[in-house]
């Protein structure tokens, strides 16, 4: 409100301007007094969790703030507003003290002679609130990076347990925050990415800490049956037909079990004999009969560090595992005219096709059973529906008729169409018009169906034991109660662990429902962030009632003074593809609001950190606050 003399904001007997707002005195007076007496009944149920039974500042926020929002308070902000004096729309991070603070001007401008009894307003106000919220985010993730006000996690690919040099750029560029996700690789190679960020820690001087995110009970996709042990070996065409870039293959040594130190994970490989490998140098050609009977030549073009050769071919090839290569070197180095034959390494072929459209039916297997594509006849008619499994096979056990299922994060969508021996048979609801390949390690989601599974599996705990010897954070996945966080917790006491913090992933509607009691039930005791994961979310609620919940899930945590980590495709097109989307930059520009954003892994990972960084300064010198009508909620 702007400041006035006091003589222009207080109000005669007679003003009708008076009774207005002495109303809205009276209304918000009567709101107040509901809201302390609500938030304590709610606070009883947890005071087991607190020392000496003393809730903390943040849980007493959190307490008012979940009773104000349980009335509508659209038409008193309407009023407010109209009035000029303060909105409720900021009072997340200090309820009580907005409240008062409004209380007291309405007294103000009423009564000109009334003076504040007690506590001034201000003495727990907004500022307090605030200071609670970056005290803990402080605690979890550390200090900035440079002008920086929110702090930038990414998850790690592979390649970082052993390229130095992209741990190094990431944390120049401003990662604050490395994520290693225990659903992938093992502790050999997450050992290997945690001394990389220990190296550059000490030689760049700034600080990163380390989450080790829990697999928890992923249900994915099973493999896929592989077709032919072929390798495609494509050229690239003008539009006259003519090779413009060849095919490239990587020949690497049968003897070496390193990575390709200079690949980016883009090239077939395929491995050549000792001797041969040692014999090669760069314009020697090897010549090889395809699959097809037709004559092909490999150049080698350059080493890739000291582990491979970058080969190039100028024709299109079907190379065929474990096929014989003849060597020729220039004739200039031949000490004899016989030609030496080698034989390749045999490899795998690529994995069969499963494309899948609308109205089709996919069968869901046990995760014995490997996929495949649907079977027709020769006149079109179908024979063998696509299959695919499920790496949890209890799932299917459990889905009933009209149960919904989704795959690949929303991807594709279907209901169970009927329960047969062979497994769960469904029918596609939502797919692209020109249909979705379906791939192995992909997310399913049984968003009405009751798995009833425990909150740690024994991956979970195995894991358990490396991360608390290595990690700063533990990312806690697929949470749904207080009950699972007393497991976790319990867990972590078991191995000496009592003060690494816990990030639990907010990924179903249950958790959602449960979130006010997983922080009330934990902030007492343990350091909380939570995160929210998007990807899962949205599958399970939809994506217009995801819109909504993620600035709920803000809301709540920030009257907790809990920091939020932002996650899920944030920039993706930038980090995978080297592409920018307009979309994702007002995305990620609405990340600002949370502590901590998280980006996936990708080849262009480090574009997309420095893209992120950019809109998160700029976004910080244009900071407004926000109108929130105050809808109820229901919590």
């Amino acid at each position: 409100m702007t400041t006035t003399s006091q003589d222009q904001i207080s109000l005669s007997d007679n003003d009708p301007y008076r009774e207005i707002l002495s109303q809205i005195l009276e209304d918000i007076s009567e709101i107040r007094h509901k809201v302390a007496i609500n938030a304590e009944k709610r606070l009883q149920n947890y005071t087991q969790y607190y020392r000496s039974g003393v809730f903390t500042k943040s849980a007493s926020n959190l307490a008012y703030y979940l009773a104000l929002r349980q009335f509508d308070l659209r038409h008193l902000q309407e009023r407010l507003a109209q009035a000029g004096l303060s909105s409720l729309g900021r009072a997340e991070s200090s309820v009580m003290s907005t409240l008062d603070t409004v209380i007291d001007l309405l007294h103000r401008a009423i009564d000109p002679c009334y003076q504040a009894i007690g506590i001034k307003p201000n003495e727990l106000g907004f500022n307090r609130g605030q200071q609670l919220l970056d005290q803990h985010t402080v605690e979890l993730f550390g200090s900035h990076f440079e002008n920086s006000k929110a702090h930038v996690m990414v998850t790690l690919a592979t390649e970082a347990s052993w390229d130095y040099k992209l741990i190094k750029a990431l944390l120049m560029k401003g990662m604050t925050c490395a994520r290693i996700n225990c659903a992938h690789d093992d502790p050999i190679i997450w050992q290997a990415m945690i001394r990389n960020i220990r190296r550059a820690k000490v030689e760049i001087g700034r600080d990163c800490r380390i989450l080790m995110d829990l697999a928890g009970h992923k249900i994915r996709t099973g493999p896929i049956e592989l077709g032919p042990a072929i390798h495609h070996i494509k050229v690239k065409r003008d539009a006259y037909g003519q090779v413009v870039e060849p095919g490239r293959i990587a020949l690497f040594d049968a003897a070496c079990s390193e990575p390709l130190a200079e690949d980016d994970g883009t090239l077939f490989r395929v491995a050549i004999p000792t001797e041969l490998f040692k014999a090669l140098a760069a314009g020697h050609r090897l010549r090889f009969v395809d699959m097809r009977g037709k004559q092909r030549m490999l150049t080698i073009e350059k080493p890739i560090s000291g582990q491979a050769w970058l080969a190039r071919c100028g024709q299109p090839a079907f190379l065929l595992s474990g096929c014989d290569v003849t060597w020729m070197p220039p004739i200039s180095e031949k000490e004899n005219t016989f030609e030496i034959v080698y034989r390749l390494g045999e490899f795998s072929g690529a994995p069969k096709l499963i494309k899948v459209f609308k109205e089709d039916y996919l069968l869901l297997t046990d995760h014995g059973i490997e996929g495949a594509p649907a079977q027709y006849g020769e006149n079109g008619t179908l024979i063998k529906p696509a299959q695919i499994g499920c790496t949890l096979s209890s799932a299917i056990d459990k889905v009933q008729t009209g149960h919904a299922v989704w795959i690949d994060d929303g991807k594709v969508g279907a209901k169970v169409d009927k329960l047969t021996e062979a497994g769960v048979l469904l029918k596609i609801t939502h797919a692209r018009s020109n249909g979705v390949t379906i791939r192995s390690d992909k997310g399913i989601n049984f968003p009405e169906t009751k798995l009833d599974l425990p909150a740690l599996s024994d991956k979970d705990r195995e894991d358990l034991d490396f991360a608390c010897k290595h990690a700063d954070l533990i990312g806690f996945s697929f949470v749904e109660s207080l009950a699972d966080m007393e497991c976790l917790i319990e867990e972590l006491a078991q191995r000496g662990a009592t003060d690494l913090p816990i990030i639990a992933k907010i990924e179903t509607n249950r958790a959602v429902r449960n979130l006010p009691e997983i922080i009330l039930g934990t902030i007492g005791r343990h350091n909380l962030g939570i995160m929210i994961a998007r990807g899962d979310l949205a599958v399970e609620l939809g994506s217009a009632r995801l819109a909504e919940i993620q600035e709920e899930l803000l809301w709540l945590c920030e009257a907790a003074h809990v920091p939020v980590i932002w996650a899920t495709q944030v920039l993706e097109t930038i980090a995978k593809k080297g592409t920018k989307s307009r979309p994702e930059f007002t995305d990620a520009a609405m990340a600002v609001r949370a502590e901590c954003v998280m980006l996936n892994k990708g080849p262009y990972i480090l574009d997309a950190l420095q893209a992120l960084i950019n809109v998160i300064i700029r976004m910080q010198e244009h900071q407004r606050k926000k109108f929130s009508r105050l809808r109820a909620l229901h919590w």
